[in-house]
């Protein structure tokens, strides 16, 4: 568990390896002994995971932070560990638990004033990822849980079970909060442009 730790806070797991074998046959490989499976798991997913950890925390050292926990978290998880639906709906309640205790962790350390300044509504920068600031910006006034929603659905690429799955809600509670989210895009004046019909 250690060297796991230690070679994913230095990088040094070996780079650019893909492994063919599915995400079950990974886990299979793993739960009889086969530790090089891990580093599989580890390729396949560490993106994603610094994206979403990123997308809760806010901060580029805690999403890191965020990526070696969550690794941890999965390794510790072997011997005996069954994959019962998609790795990432497995991963995406981790990922998030582990971003909220980081960015609480971060407020308390920064202090009263820092944690009002971090809590405001922010603007995308000039240097965002979205080539739509307006549309960035009327995401970040949609309330949380439709926001995650629409994000897990057009950004992870998440099918509604497996949204629900990860959320441990129903299916039709989340088919609501991306209706209201859609919804609620359609009839902003900022972005509603990029729904009308061509």
């Amino acid at each position: 568990m250690l060297r796991i730790s230690r070679q994913l806070h230095s990088g040094r797991v070996s780079e650019g390896r893909s492994d063919p074998r599915t995400d079950q046959d990974l886990v299979r490989a793993l739960n009889a002994g086969d530790a090089s499976a891990f580093d599989g798991l580890y390729f396949r997913y560490r993106d994603w995971v610094v994206r979403l950890a990123h997308r809760f925390t806010g901060h580029d050292d805690d999403a890191l932070d965020v990526l070696q926990d969550t690794f941890a978290y999965v390794f510790r998880k072997f011997p005996g560990f069954r994959l019962t639906a998609s790795m990432t709906t497995f991963l995406y309640p981790v990922v998030k638990n582990l971003s909220i205790a980081a960015r609480r962790k971060r407020q308390r350390m920064a202090g009263a004033d820092e944690t009002v300044l971090q809590n405001l509504p922010q603007r995308p920068t000039a240097g965002a990822r979205d080539a739509r600031p307006e549309l960035a910006h009327v995401l970040s006034d949609l309330p949380e849980a439709q926001r995650e929603v629409l994000l897990m659905r057009f950004v992870d690429d998440m099918t509604l079970a497996e949204i629900a799955a990860a959320l441990n809600i129903p299916e039709g509670t989340v088919k609501s909060r991306l209706h209201n989210a859609l919804a609620a895009l359609r009839h902003d004046e900022r972005v509603k442009q990029y729904f009308e019909p061509l």
